[in-house]
C-alpha cells in the first residue's frame, strides 16, 4: 500500500532540484510562448546573452500578451518551460547567470 503512494512523490521530485531560486518567475497564470508570434524565431535561446529588460518570452491571459523581462544582464542558461504551455503565477520560467 506505501508503494504506490511513494511512486508519484518520486516521480514529481526530480524537477525540483534544477530549478534555482534565482530564476525568473511567471508573472502570472496564462500560457507562454517562445516567440512573438507563431513560426516566428524564439526570442532567446539557451547560450545566449540578454540585457535586463530584454523581452524573453510572453505570457498570454485573457487575450493579452504580457512581456516577461530580464531582470538582470548575463546568459541564459536554462528554459525551464516549453511553448504553448500553461503556466501558474510564480512557476519558474527561466535562469540567468
Amino acid at each position: 500500500p506505501a508503494a504506490p503512494s511513494a511512486a508519484p512523490a518520486a516521480a514529481a521530485a526530480p524537477a525540483a532540484p534544477a530549478v534555482s531560486d534565482n530564476a525568473i518567475k511567471s508573472p502570472m497564470v496564462g500560457t507562454v510562448y517562445l516567440a512573438p508570434e507563431p513560426g516566428a524565431k524564439q526570442f532567446f535561446n539557451i547560450g545566449d546573452k540578454v540585457k535586463k529588460g530584454d523581452t524573453l518570452m510572453l505570457v498570454e491571459a485573457m487575450k493579452t500578451f504580457n512581456p516577461v523581462e530580464a531582470d538582470r544582464a548575463g546568459t541564459l542558461t536554462a528554459l525551464y518551460v516549453t511553448d504553448s504551455q500553461p503556466v501558474e503565477f510564480g512557476e519558474p520560467l527561466a535562469l540567468i547567470e
